[in-house]
């Protein structure tokens, strides 16, 4: 028997990303990271240097978070069903990625650094500190909104504030070594970004993953599903549930159901649409393709792998 698909458009309300304050981020960040390498070269500091790696890192970051956002938009085809719809989804991940692997390079120059310490150039360590402050800071509330609405967003929002933070460890650098001349200070806050970025990438590195392996959200348990179906009348069964997350707004559903009486087809499509209505108001499920049966012999289990 063929499966019955129903379309449903719960769940899809979300207001869209116009990508417009990212490219001004993008731009700020292109200004911050080229003054950074300069100043960091010219005064030695490994902090100030990292700051700017990481800004660089952003600016990739964003770069990708908005193509992604601009490939989202594009429609639906014969040879690509979804669209683009995962798009941010696979920014996200990258994004994530790189926080980690821009602070394992971090730590290995903190490393080395503080093992052999050098004289840094404090009052221009400050200065573009303050301005990385400013710069990133107004980026972070440029695009704060829009991190609650996604994936894509939220990893540009966390390198942009991330790197904000950095900064104003870099400036408590610079103050201490210009007045303290404690120059050991620059490695060893250099080694806190580090950890801090795989603190904050390591979460959003999981929830990406998570949707890109086509697992169910942490949100759902399966069997609930299950239970919920079952309370309607003339369900006999639910197997070969499938439920997986297509981007940041939509949830599907995808299961078997035996049903105790050899039902017509209009009463399919009416049991149907209560279905949906359970899953949507119960567990926020938006997208659910149900294959009816009556009296097949196959696998009766919850989960069965195909």
């Amino acid at each position: 028997m063929g499966h019955a698909h129903h379309h449903h458009t719960h769940g899809n309300s979300h207001p869209k990303v116009t990508g417009k304050n990212l490219v001004i981020s993008i731009l700020l960040n292109i200004l911050i990271t080229a003054t950074q390498v300069v100043g960091g070269i010219i005064s030695g500091s490994l902090s100030l240097l990292s700051d700017a790696l990481h800004n660089f890192s952003d600016v990739l970051s964003l770069i990708v978070s908005y193509i992604a956002i601009v490939l989202s938009k594009r429609k639906a085809s014969a040879t690509k069903t979804f669209g683009y719809k995962r798009a941010e989804i696979i920014a996200a991940f990258v994004n994530s990625a790189t926080l980690i692997v821009v602070a394992v390079l971090l730590i290995k120059e903190a490393i080395e650094r503080f093992i052999h310490p050098q004289e840094v150039e404090s009052n221009l360590v400050i200065w573009l500190s303050i301005l990385g402050i400013a710069a990133n800071g107004f980026s972070v509330l440029l695009i704060k909104k829009d991190s609650d609405k996604n994936m894509n967003m939220k990893s540009a929002y966390l390198h942009l504030l991330t790197d904000m933070l950095a900064s104003v460890v870099v400036l408590i650098g610079g103050l201490l070594m210009k007045f303290y001349e404690i120059y050991w200070v620059d490695p060893v806050l250099t080694l806190i970004i580090a950890l801090y970025l795989v603190y904050m990438g390591f979460d959003l590195l999981k929830d990406s993953t998570r949707v890109l392996m086509l697992f169910a959200p942490n949100t759902i348990q399966v069997q609930h599903i299950v239970d919920t179906i079952m309370q309607i009348k003339s369900v006999k069964n639910v197997h070969h549930v499938h439920i997986w997350q297509l981007n940041e707004n939509q949830i599907h559903l995808e299961a078997h159901i035996d049903f105790s009486e050899d039902i017509k087809l209009s009463e399919f499509d009416s049991i149907l649409e209560e279905i949906e209505e359970l899953v949507y108001h119960k567990h926020n499920i938006n997208h659910i393709n149900i294959q009816p049966e009556y009296g097949k012999c196959d696998i009766k289990h919850v989960i069965v792998q195909d």
